[in-house]
C-alpha cells in the first residue's frame, strides 16, 4: 500500500500554474462538482443504498485558494478550462488552509486596509492625541469667536467625509437623534464643529458619536484648542460690506474644494521644545517634525534614505510600462534589462549632495495665524488644514531657514501684536494679514565655506500677502506705511544690519494662500534712517532682487520661480547640460523655463535656446536676464507649454529638415554669383569704358571684393541659424504636477527630437510622464473614457498615464538611459531627480 502524498510537496506559487505538485490520487484526476467547489465539504453518501468500500475522497487542500495567474494578467479564462485548479474571479476564490486569502484578491486587500486603519487608530490612542490643533473658529455674529463658557461646550468631530458641508453634518446628527446647538462643517475638511446647550447634551452626544463608523472612517470626538488671549478692538467693516463679504466667503467655502497644504519640502522647521504647550504634546507634533521630518538624521543617512525611496519609485515605472504595453507588441528592451538592475528602468547613478545643508533656502513663505497659545504668529502650520490643523508656530530652530528669514518673520510677528487689522481666518475666509514671503539674493562667488551662507546675502525682498476686501483704502495705506517703518527699523536694529531691497504687497482674495499669477502687486517705499523714517517717493521703485548662478546674474520678480537652493541648482543645471549632449549645432528647448536660469546658463554651449513659460513676469525677467548677461541666442515665449509646444517643434523641425537642401543650393548660388562678379570685373579691366577712369575701375574692383565678402557673411549667418537645428534637445523642469498630456504628446510624436532631459521635483509625476513617453504604441488607438464616467478621479497618476498611452499616436518611444538625484532640499524627503531619455 503506497504512502499518502506528503503535504510538504504542495508549494503554492503566486505567479503560475506550476505552483502545485499534484499527487497521483484518484480524487484529483477529475474535478469536483460545483457543489463541492462552492461549499468546501466532502460529498455526502447517506443517499447511496450500498456504500462502496473505496477509500474516503478528500478535496485537495489548495483547491482554488489562489487566483489564476493568467486571469490576473489578462482578466480572462486560461486554456485549462474547467480543469484549472486556480480561481478565475473572487466568487471562485476560497480561503487557504492557514485561514488566509490570496494577497492579490480584493478580500485580502480590504483586510489589509482595515488593519492599517486600526493600527493608525491605536497609534493615535497611544500618543494620547485627544485634541485638534484648531486655533480658529467659525464667527458667531459680527465680532466672531465665542465666550469661555461656550468654548467649554464645543467639540470637534474628526474623520468626517471631506465632501460634507454643514447641511450634511446637521442631517447626520438629526438622523441619530443627537441634540446640539450648532453644527458647522467646511467642505474639504475632515473636521466638523459642534456646540451644545449644556453639559448633558455634550456628554450624550460624545458617547453616541465616539467610535461610530461613517463610510470607512471611524468618528472621533476631540477638544477644540481655544484662543487663550484677550480680544482686541479690530478694524470694523461697514455693515453692508461685512455682510456681503461674509455671504460671499460662506458661499465659496461651501462649494470649493479647499486644500491648504503643508509648507513641506520647501518651508519650515522646528521650535523650542520647552515652548510647546501640553496640548501640543498630546498631539505629538512639532514644526520640525512636520516640515523637516528628516532633520533628526545625519546628512549621509538622509541621502541614503532618499536614494532608497527613489529606487522604489523608479521601479513603478518598469511595472507600469509592462502593464501599459499593448497586446501583441513586444516589451521594450529596457524593460527586459531591468531584471539585471533590480527592476529599475535604468541605473540610478547616485545622489549629489547639497553644498549647504543648513540655512540653504533663498525663499521662505511664512503663514500668518495663531499659535497653540492663541498668540498671533508668523511661521509654519503644524499640519494639514483638511485635518483641522490651523495652528502656526515660529521657525526659530528651522535648519533649512536662514537667520535673515527668521529675523524678518520675528519683526513681522512683533508688528502684528499691535496691529488693529485682523489675521486671516481660514475657516471663514475673512481677515487681512495672510502671509509673509522672504526672498534672498546672493552676490557672486563661492559660499560653501560659510555654513549658513549669510555673509553672501546682499539683497532681500519682502512680500506681504493681504486681503483688502471691505476695508477703507486710507486705513489700509496708513497700516502698510506703519509696516514699512517697522521692517526698516527692525532691519537697521540688527547687528550687522539686515539687507532690505524691496517691499511688495500682494492683494489676494482666494481661499488658499496660493495666489494666482495675476494677483495685484504693489511696491512700497522703504523708509530711510537719514530722513527720520519718512517714506520716500516710490514711483521708480521696482520690486525685484538679483541672485547669481554659474557667474550669471539673474533678476527675480516677486512671483517668479527660482530654485530655492542656489548652490545646489548650479550642480543641477551642470548635470542637465552634460547629459543633454550640447554643441554649437544644438537647438535647446527649455520648457517651463521660469526666469530662464537653465537656458541662460547653457546658452554658451548651444546654437539657440527657446524658453517657454506661462508666468508673464518670469518671462519678462528671463528677457531682462538675457540682456544683463549679454546672451543673444535666447528666445523666450510667454504661453502655456501645452499651447505652443507642438507648433514650435513643427516650426523648428521643419527648418531643420530643409537645412541640407537649402545649404547646398545656397552654396551653389554663392559660387555662381561670385564667379559672375569676378568675370565682369575682369572684362571691365581689360576693356574699360571710355567715360570711366582709373578711379572708377578701382571702385568696381573694390566692389567685387565687397560683394564676395557680403555673400560669404550672409551664407555663414544663414548656415549658423540652420546648423543649430541639426541636434534638437529638450530640457523640461515642470512643476510638481508634471507635464501636461498635450506637451508629453508633442514631445513623443516628433521624431527629430531624439534626446530629452527631465528634471523633476516630484518623482511620482516623472514616472507618470515617462510611462507615456517610453511605452510602445500601435496604430490601433482606443477612444477615451465616456464623458459621464468619472472613475478616473480615483485613479493614480500612473494609472491615468497607462490609460492615456492607449490613445497615443503610433510613434517611436523614448527609453530611459540613466538617472541621477540632486539634493536641493536637505532635512526633507524631497529632492530633484534628473532622467535622460533617448530614442
Amino acid at each position: 500500500m503506497s504512502a499518502a502524498p506528503s503535504t510538504a510537496a504542495l508549494k503554492p506559487s503566486m505567479d503560475g500554474h506550476d505552483s502545485v505538485n499534484l499527487p497521483e490520487s484518484s480524487e484529483l484526476t477529475s474535478p469536483p462538482t460545483a457543489e463541492i467547489a462552492s461549499t468546501g465539504e466532502k460529498r455526502k453518501r447517506e443517499d447511496d443504498p450500498e456504500p462502496t468500500p473505496a477509500p474516503e475522497q478528500k478535496q485537495h487542500p489548495l483547491w482554488k485558494t489562489s487566483l489564476c495567474s493568467y486571469f490576473r494578467r489578462s482578466n480572462g479564462l486560461c486554456s485549462h478550462g474547467e480543469t484549472c485548479r486556480f480561481a478565475h474571479g473572487e466568487s471562485e476564490l476560497r480561503i487557504r488552509p492557514d485561514n488566509t486569502w490570496d494577497p492579490t484578491s480584493e478580500r485580502s486587500k480590504k483586510i489589509a486596509r482595515k488593519e492599517e486603519e486600526l493600527s493608525e487608530s491605536v497609534k493615535e490612542q497611544e500618543t494620547g492625541g485627544d485634541g485638534v490643533m484648531m486655533t480658529e473658529v467659525f464667527a458667531e455674529g459680527e465680532n466672531g469667536g465665542s465666550s469661555a463658557a461656550e468654548a467649554e461646550l464645543t467639540k470637534c468631530l474628526v474623520n468626517l467625509p471631506m465632501r460634507w458641508t454643514s447641511d450634511n453634518l446637521r442631517s447626520f446628527l438629526r438622523e441619530h437623534g443627537i441634540k446640539f446647538k450648532s453644527a458647522k462643517k467646511k467642505k474639504g475638511m475632515m473636521v466638523g464643529f459642534l456646540s451644545f446647550e449644556n453639559a448633558t447634551q455634550l456628554k450624550s452626544a460624545s458617547e453616541e458619536l465616539e467610535g461610530k463608523s461613517v463610510g470607512n472612517k471611524t468618528l472621533k470626538v476631540a477638544d477644540v484648542i481655544p484662543r487663550a488671549f484677550e480680544k482686541k478692538d479690530r478694524v470694523a467693516l461697514p455693515a453692508a460690506q461685512a455682510t456681503e463679504q461674509a455671504g460671499k466667503t460662506a458661499s465659496v467655502s461651501e462649494n470649493a474644494d479647499v486644500h491648504e497644504s503643508l509648507n513641506i519640502s520647501e518651508d519650515g522647521e522646528p521650535m523650542d521644545d520647552n515652548s510647546v504647550p501640553k496640548s501640543a504634546d498630546l498631539n505629538s507634533r512639532r514644526v520640525r517634525d512636520v516640515v523637516t521630518p528628516l532633520a533628526h538624521m545625519t546628512y549621509p543617512d538622509q541621502l541614503e534614505h532618499k536614494k532608497t525611496s527613489l529606487m522604489q519609485t523608479l521601479k513603478r515605472l518598469t511595472r507600469n510600462a509592462r502593464k501599459a504595453c499593448p497586446t501583441g507588441v513586444p516589451l521594450p528592451e529596457w524593460v527586459h534589462k531591468s531584471r539585471e538592475i533590480g527592476g529599475l528602468p535604468c541605473k540610478l547613478e547616485g545622489i549629489i549632495e547639497s553644498p549647504l545643508v543648513n540655512g540653504y533656502r533663498n525663499k521662505c513663505e511664512f503663514s500668518v495665524g495663531y499659535s497653540l497659545q492663541g498668540k498671533p504668529t508668523v511661521g509654519f502650520l503644524l499640519g494639514n488644514f483638511r485635518e483641522g490643523v490651523t495652528a502656526v508656530e515660529e521657525p526659530m530652530d528651522c535648519p533649512n531657514v536662514s537667520r535673515i528669514s527668521c529675523r524678518y518673520a520675528a519683526i513681522f510677528q512683533e508688528f502684528l501684536q499691535n496691529s488693529s487689522f485682523p489675521i486671516w481666518n481660514r475657516l471663514n475666509n475673512t481677515g487681512f494679514w495672510r502671509q509673509l514671503t522672504v526672498r534672498e539674493g546672493r552676490r557672486p562667488g563661492k559660499s560653501t565655506e560659510v555654513e549658513n551662507s549669510e555673509l553672501t546675502v546682499s539683497e532681500v525682498m519682502l512680500m506681504v500677502q493681504v486681503c483688502t476686501v471691505g476695508l477703507d483704502d486710507k486705513l489700509v495705506n496708513d497700516e502698510l506705511q506703519r509696516l514699512a517703518q517697522a521692517f526698516a527699523a527692525g532691519a537697521s536694529a540688527e547687528s550687522p544690519s539686515l539687507p532690505l531691497t524691496a517691499l511688495v504687497i500682494q492683494d489676494h482674495t482666494g481661499i488658499s494662500n496660493a495666489a494666482p499669477a495675476d494677483a495685484p502687486l504693489r511696491s512700497l517705499p522703504i523708509p530711510k534712517e537719514d530722513r527720520n523714517m519718512e517714506l520716500v517717493d516710490s514711483c521708480d521703485i521696482e520690486g525685484r532682487i538679483h541672485d547669481c548662478i554659474s557667474n550669471l546674474r539673474f533678476s527675480i520678480s516677486p512671483t517668479a520661480f527660482f530654485q530655492v537652493n542656489t548652490l545646489a541648482a548650479e550642480k543641477l543645471y551642470a548635470l542637465a547640460g552634460d547629459w543633454a549632449g550640447l554643441g554649437p549645432d544644438t537647438l535647446l528647448f527649455d520648457i517651463c523655463c521660469g526666469t530662464g536660469t537653465i537656458g541662460l546658463t547653457l546658452a554658451h554651449r548651444v546654437g539657440m535656446v527657446v524658453g517657454i513659460e506661462m508666468n508673464a513676469s518670469a518671462v519678462s525677467d528671463a528677457e531682462r536676464n538675457a540682456k544683463i548677461n549679454g546672451v543673444k541666442n535666447c528666445r523666450f515665449i510667454c504661453a502655456k507649454a501645452e499651447d505652443v509646444m507642438g507648433s514650435l517643434l513643427k516650426e523648428y523641425l521643419t527648418l531643420s529638415a530643409k537645412h541640407q537642401e537649402s545649404s547646398e543650393v545656397e552654396k551653389d548660388e554663392k559660387d555662381i554669383k561670385i564667379s559672375e562678379v569676378k568675370l565682369d570685373s575682369a572684362k571691365d579691366a581689360v576693356e574699360p569704358d571710355e567715360s570711366s577712369g582709373q578711379q572708377e575701375f578701382r571702385s568696381l574692383e573694390n566692389g567685387s571684393a565687397g560683394t564676395e565678402s557680403q555673400l560669404c557673411s550672409t551664407s555663414e549667418s544663414s548656415t549658423a541659424s540652420l546648423q543649430q537645428f541639426k541636434n534638437i534637445v529638450a530640457i523640461v523642469d515642470p512643476p510638481r504636477v508634471g507635464l501636461h498630456p498635450t506637451v508629453t504628446k508633442a514631445l513623443r510624436t516628433h521624431p527629430t527630437l531624439r534626446r530629452l532631459v527631465y528634471i523633476s521635483c516630484n518623482p511620482d509625476t516623472l514616472v507618470a510622464n515617462a510611462i507615456e513617453l517610453c511605452t510602445p504604441s500601435t496604430d490601433k488607438t482606443e477612444q477615451g473614457r465616456q464623458k459621464n464616467n468619472r472613475g478616473w478621479r480615483n485613479m493614480s497618476s500612473a494609472g491615468l498615464a497607462r490609460h492615456r498611452t492607449k490613445s497615443m499616436p503610433n510613434s517611436e518611444p523614448f527609453k530611459p538611459i540613466k538617472a541621477m538625484a540632486v539634493d536641493l532640499f536637505p532635512h526633507t524627503p524631497h529632492c530633484e531627480l534628473v532622467m535622460l531619455l533617448e530614442r
